[in-house]
Parts: C-alpha cells; sequence; structure tokens
C-alpha cells in the first residue's frame, strides 16, 4: 500500500464498493473479515461497543474503527479514527504510515504505536487527541473484525461510524465531529 496522502483518498465509491463487496461475501457464507477474539496492537479492528458510562457521555461510537495503542488488565487505550472526518482521518493515515513494520502491506504488517510514541511526536501526527478512547473489555459486544493492512485506506474512507447520542440533553455538552 502506498502512502495514504489527503489528495490521493479513495474515492467514496472505491470505498463503498469494497465495503458493499464485503457485506456480499459475508452474506454468502464467505469469511473476508478475520475474526478475532483479542486485539493486537497496532493492527485496525472494527467492534461493537456499548459504553459503561453511556449515561454520562453526550455521545459514543458503537461500531469503532481502532488501532489499540496500550493495554490494561481490563480493556486497552485505542485510536478511533471516526472521531475525524474522513479527510483528517487519511491525512491521519498518512502520518501514522511512517510507523508501519514495513512497507508491503501484508497481514504481518502492523504499526509500531503507543501513546507514548504518538505523544512524544505530536506535531507529526497532528489532532489525534480526539482519537484516543479507552476501551473495556466487558463492554464489548462483538469479535474484533480485523481490517487488513492493504484496506486501511479503504475502511477510514466508510461512513460507517454510529454514534450512540445522550437523549439526555443536559449532558449533551458536545456533539459528534460531524
Amino acid at each position: 500500500m502506498d502512502d495514504v496522502n489527503v489528495n490521493d483518498i479513495v474515492e467514496a465509491d472505491d470505498a463503498v464498493t469494497w465495503y458493499k463487496s464485503k457485506i456480499n461475501d459475508l452474506s454468502n457464507k464467505k469469511i473476508e473479515f478475520k475474526k478475532e477474539s483479542f486485539p493486537q496492537i497496532g493492527k485496525m479492528y472494527l467492534f461493537t461497543y456499548d459504553a459503561k458510562h453511556k449515561d454520562k457521555l453526550p455521545f459514543f461510537d458503537v461500531f469503532p474503527l481502532v488501532f489499540p495503542i496500550e493495554f490494561y488488565s481490563d480493556g486497552f487505550l485505542g485510536l478511533n479514527l471516526h472521531y475525524l472526518p474522513i479527510f483528517a482521518r487519511a491525512g491521519l493515515l498518512d502520518s501514522l504510515s511512517k510507523l508501519a513494520t514495513d512497507d508491503k502491506y501484508t497481514d504481518n504488517t502492523k504499526l509500531n504505536i503507543s501513546y507514548g510514541v504518538l505523544k512524544s511526536a505530536a506535531n507529526s501526527f497532528g489532532d489525534y487527541n480526539s482519537c484516543i478512547k479507552r476501551y473495556l473489555f466487558g463492554h464489548i459486544r462483538s469479535s474484533f473484525s480485523y481490517i487488513s493492512p492493504n484496506d486501511w485506506s479503504k475502511a477510514v474512507a466508510l461512513p460507517i461510524h454510529r454514534w450512540k447520542l445522550n437523549p439526555d440533553l443536559k449532558y449533551r455538552t458536545s456533539a459528534p465531529p460531524y
């Protein structure tokens, strides 16, 4: 995979075609998204999440697109790209590609990433702070759908976030990013 460039972002039609083919393959009982029971740092995943403190959050993403970056005994810290608009996701992915373990983008490829790496090179990665989220294993409601590195640029181009808004307006001090 070439470095992702905001100017060369995958056309939305290409991303939608790719996603539809994945859905069609799944409906034909072909396994296209590799399911994993436990994520690995530096790989990209989709999963279903039910936030522990949803009653206090103004909103959260039910279907995060995440690179795990740090593990804890009860969960992990992840970089959820859905908290950025699509073009900003592509820009961040382009910056993160410098952390890839190789330039072949095979299933062995992952990002050499951690919170410390992001923090120490903040100028290189732009506005990633809004993407850092804590996920608790007890609130994950699905297996982890692994996204192959050669599909990362397609995955970030899809509007597949699922914002769950808090209906209690006294907590609604902010809105989803888009």
